[in-house]
């Protein structure tokens, strides 16, 4: 965690110093290279955004640009307001692997077509790194409300304005200075928004993780995200093996993946039967094995492993989502929803991801349905 530290003065990139900060750390950085690499280029793209803006304002003018803003900010702020307009008050508890509740509660205020979103009654901050800053539960209510505006507007604040968040001091949510938070932008803001969506009875959850995969040793480090099942809602069925929720990570070709590190993906397939039943069913999330020809430290970050993900409406419940490692030697070792193993060469690394849950109750005695040896751990066909 790095406090406000200058990058740039007098339009030079302090590389020296930030290198200093990079590795003089308790813990240090892996690579600082490629760290100083990312900054470079974030500090290029601000570049850029300032060139641009000034280009616009050289042509337009200063205040027609600002004017420009504020239009874009209200428009914003007017869609939501409308789309509030379309909403009941809704309350949902929803709970963590670990037993944790994230309790949200929305209140419409018709007369002035805004909404208080509040987050009393969740459990305390995680001892681990389940925890998710402030910024990024106002980045999740940002992103489910947009969701609910037909039109294709702009993101930006204006949107926030009709909305007040109650978020108690403490929480995983609002987690105390120092808190470790590196789950918080995946997998809690995954719970986060799937609570929102239930409470506002737009849809079930969806896989409700990203199933974080990683693995490397002191040459190389790979990290991925694994897609899975969308939820489904009133006249839709989920979809199946796709990113949900506040993520867009577009997962490496298996080509790339295999040329620049030591592996083999033997599976990636759809994991049928894995969506939760319903009147519409909840997507179906998949199946990938990756075989390793090196020793290797693998580490998982996922949820959805102890709680599946809901259904709404009288929905069901999708399947759990599991991992767990094949040995070259023909044993089968379960792993935890948050774990770290070292591979050695011909081991496999197998992960299932969770389905979407379903919306209303079945209609038809024939829907598909996960088979008993699809439930167990161990190898099974996609």
């Amino acid at each position: 965690m790095i406090d406000d530290f200058l990058l740039v003065e007098a339009g030079e990139f302090r590389e020296t110093e930030f290198r200093r900060l990079l590795t003089g750390a308790k813990y240090p950085a892996r690579n600082p290279d490629m760290n100083i690499a990312d900054i470079k280029a974030q500090i290029a793209a601000n570049a850029r955004g300032v060139r641009e803006l000034k280009r616009i304002a050289a042509r337009y003018g200063s205040d027609v640009v600002a004017a420009y803003m504020r239009h874009v900010m209200d428009n914003g702020e007017q869609s939501i307001r409308c789309a509030l307009e379309q909403l009941q008050d809704g309350a949902f508890d929803y709970v963590m692997d670990d037993g944790s509740p994230l309790r949200v509660a929305v209140r419409i205020d018709r007369p002035a077509r805004a909404a208080t979103i509040d987050f009393t009654g969740t459990g305390p901050q995680h001892a681990g790194n389940f925890n998710a800053p402030p910024a990024v539960v106002r980045a999740v209510v940002l992103f489910a409300f947009r969701c609910l505006v037909g039109n294709d507007i702009p993101l930006n604040d204006g949107c926030l304005r009709p909305i007040t968040i109650v978020l108690p001091e403490g929480t995983f949510l609002s987690p105390k200075p120092g808190s470790a938070v590196v789950a918080g932008n995946t997998e809690v803001s995954q719970a986060v928004c799937n609570a929102l969506f239930g409470a506002l009875g737009v849809c079930a959850s969806s896989q409700a993780t990203m199933n974080n995969l990683l693995f490397g040793d002191e040459h190389c480090q790979y990290y991925e995200t694994i897609c899975g099942g969308a939820g489904a809602g009133p006249g839709f069925d989920g979809a199946s093996a796709v990113h949900t929720q506040m993520t867009n990570t577009r997962i490496t070709d298996p080509e790339v993946l295999e040329l620049r590190y030591p592996v083999r993906l033997e599976v990636f397939a759809i994991r049928r039967g894995s969506g939760g039943d319903g009147n519409r069913h909840g997507g179906d999330g998949v199946v990938r094995r990756i075989r390793f020809a090196e020793p290797m430290t693998v580490v998982i970050v996922s949820s959805r492993r102890i709680v599946p993900p809901h259904g709404l409406a009288g929905g069901a419940s999708a399947a759990l989502g599991r991992q767990w490692v094949e040995h070259a030697d023909g044993s089968i070792e379960p792993l935890a929803g948050v774990d770290q193993k070292e591979l050695q060469v011909g081991d496999v690394m197998v992960v299932e991801t969770p389905g979407g849950g379903g919306y209303g109750a079945a209609n038809c005695a024939n829907a598909p349905k996960l088979e008993d040896d699809a439930r167990r751990v161990g190898p099974v066909e996609p």
